[in-house]
């Protein structure tokens, strides 16, 4: 199925329109086209990957688009990751694009007026939540029922500005730049998340309608101060477990959160607001792993993706994620989710941040552990927060131990690197 191309259909709509940060839609795509034009002369042609090893903001926009409507395949690849990963992603790559494109056009290139739903559009390695990073191939269908979907979900404003502050190597934050085109809307992408300057962009009277964040970064915002931001619609949160306090906390600072829970497999959002997106059916298996199927799940993973993560339906028929099968300690031959237990120690007032691991006991097997980052300028113990966890878990929940760090080294999505621990 054709559709017509997502960045000429937003320019000859609205040539003036806010397209990426100072960038009009018109400009954008004048210089996507000469870009392509560029990457053309250097050989690259349909269905090539073209590694973008680039820090989020306008010249990513351009040089992305311009993959595009050479019908190419963008990877986007993090420039701060190590070199070692850097070659290892890129290797499969026509071009490697770390900067501004200067060499000549070729002025035969063949620039696209459609996009085919089923062409593959990107490669995204996953966050490895799961294990190890792997490449997930997106096609533009993937995208285009995610843009619709997640529409539906929050609604669409006509003068919408949705504020990037995720890495764009990532699913999350590369698919801001992409609804945002397919809606004709304005995307607002920050090189990195600072919480100084996305706190001055949501408190601003011209301040964006959405956000994409993951918790880390709300409650920084939070603790920084954030209360009535006069145009956000909605903070769109996942990444990561979300923990009743935090949401209080929002709903103290007159903060409106919408939480989502997503895959790179399923192109970021999988249920939002406690419902699967209406493209997106969403089933439970025997043991309780979330099934995913529908027009967001990449071709790989057809007909179901089978998600690893462990879920359950509340009263009301809202999923609730519970954990990953692959984190479940098994203590005493009882099956513990870390994510319940985090959600408990989260609600202490001493606690910043906190991840549970099970670690060899002899006694045991697994030992429920507790890694907590304590608040700056709070204390407390570990008998304290065990106590803590008493009302609250059942005797094979409750953490066996309670080590205290300094952070947890999360990583730049903000997700909890639990192997690490």
């Amino acid at each position: 199925m054709l559709v017509d191309a997502w960045l000429p259909r937003a320019a000859a709509e609205k040539p003036q329109g806010s397209a990426v940060n100072q960038l009009q839609y018109g400009q954008l795509l004048r210089e996507a086209q000469r870009a392509a034009r560029q990457m053309a002369a250097l050989g690259v042609v349909s269905s090539d990957r073209v590694a973008l090893l680039l820090e989020p903001g306008e010249q990513f926009a351009i040089l992305f688009h311009a993959v595009l409507l050479l019908g190419a395949v963008a990877v986007p690849i993090d420039p701060a990751a190590p070199a070692d990963l850097i070659a290892e992603r890129s290797a499969a790559a026509r071009i490697v694009v770390d900067g501004v494109l200067t060499g000549h056009e070729d002025p035969a290139a063949q620039l696209a007026t459609s996009h085919d739903l089923s062409a593959p559009a990107v490669v995204i390695f996953s966050s490895g939540s799961g294990g190890a990073a792997k490449p997930i191939e997106l096609s533009y269908g993937n995208f285009w029922w995610s843009a619709a979907g997640s529409a539906v979900a929050l609604g669409l404003d006509a003068n919408e500005r949705w504020l990037c502050s995720l890495p764009l190597s990532h699913v999350g934050g590369l698919s801001i730049l992409v609804r945002s085109a397919i809606y004709g809307s304005e995307a607002i992408v920050d090189s990195r998340f600072d919480t100084e300057v996305v706190l001055a962009a949501l408190q601003s009277k011209a301040g964006p309608t959405l956000i994409s964040l993951v918790p880390t970064t709300l409650q920084r915002l939070l603790d920084a101060g954030l209360d009535k931001p006069p145009n956000l619609r909605w903070v769109l949160l996942g990444g990561g477990p979300i923990g009743d306090s935090l949401l209080e906390q929002a709903a103290a600072a007159e903060v409106p959160v919408a939480a989502s829970y997503g895959t790179t497999e399923a192109c970021s959002q999988i249920v939002t607001r406690g419902a699967p997106l209406f493209c997106t059916r969403v089933e439970l298996s025997e043991r309780g792993q979330i099934l995913v199927g529908g027009p967001t799940v990449a071709a790989r993973y057809q007909p179901r993706l089978e998600t690893g993560d462990l879920g359950r339906w509340s009263a009301n028929r809202e999923l609730e994620v519970v954990g990953r099968i692959s984190d479940l300690i098994i203590s005493g031959g009882e099956n513990v989710a870390p994510e319940v237990v985090e959600a408990v120690l989260a609600r202490h007032p001493a606690v910043a941040d906190v991840a549970v691991v099970g670690r060899d006991d002899a006694e045991w097997g697994e030992s429920v552990t507790a890694v907590v980052v304590l608040a700056q300028g709070s204390a407390a113990s570990e008998d304290e927060l065990i106590e803590f966890c008493r009302p609250q878990l059942a005797p094979h929940e409750r953490p066996k131990q309670v080590e205290f760090r300094d952070s947890l080294g999360r990583s730049a999505a903000g997700k909890l690197r639990r192997r690490e621990l």
